[in-house]
């Protein structure tokens, strides 16, 4: 599968892309500077949060899936065995590991663009990305939210979990609000 919508810029969430958010969470989304990805289907299938909440939670989860859809792919690959196969992969092929780290660095420097942007400091989670990066894979779902933002090329286990999954969107697309409002009733 190709990377759908990998040409896509960051942009500031409308209330329509807020909306759409809550009903694919089920809850209010907390903090969303931007939407960081949006399926083919249009609606936004990956959010950027603030490295500090406004409530003042250090949070380390820059890229976050939304999409239910997405999410559940994800899930069922997960089920698979397949991060324990790429665990072995890092740890036996040293390319494969320094374009992980290098994942790892691109994750962060775009979060801490943000809190720069935002004229926040979070010391706390210096050197903490998502989906166990930089040594091991512990969450496809950060992983693949990271491939989606950031392209392909940047996060090649990201890539790879992503060529696995099935074309969510095309099945009662997130675009539709009654389609996912039916899933949280």
């Amino acid at each position: 599968m190709v990377n759908p919508g990998n040409e896509f810029k960051r942009e500031e969430p409308t209330q329509s892309d807020l909306e759409i958010v809550q009903a694919q969470l089920g809850r209010t989304p907390r903090d969303v500077s931007a939407i960081a990805h949006r399926c083919p289907c249009g609606a936004p299938d990956v959010v950027e949060t603030p490295p500090r909440l406004a409530d003042g939670t250090p949070f380390p989860t820059f890229y976050y899936a939304t999409c239910p859809k997405l999410t559940g792919a994800i899930s069922t690959l997960e089920s698979s065995g397949i991060m324990a196969k790429m665990n072995e992969r890092l740890i036996t092929d040293p390319e494969l590991a320094g374009k992980y780290q290098a994942a790892h660095i691109d994750y962060e420097a775009a979060r801490c663009a943000v809190a720069r942007e935002l004229n926040i400091e979070v010391p706390e989670i210096e050197g903490v990305t998502a989906g166990g990066m930089p040594d091991r894979v512990k969450c496809l779902h950060s992983l693949v939210a990271h491939s989606l933002a950031a392209g392909v090329g940047v996060n090649p286990l990201g890539d790879e979990a992503l060529e696995e999954l099935s074309q969510w969107w095309q099945n009662k697309p997130c675009s539709v609000i009654d389609n996912l409002i039916e899933r949280n009733n």
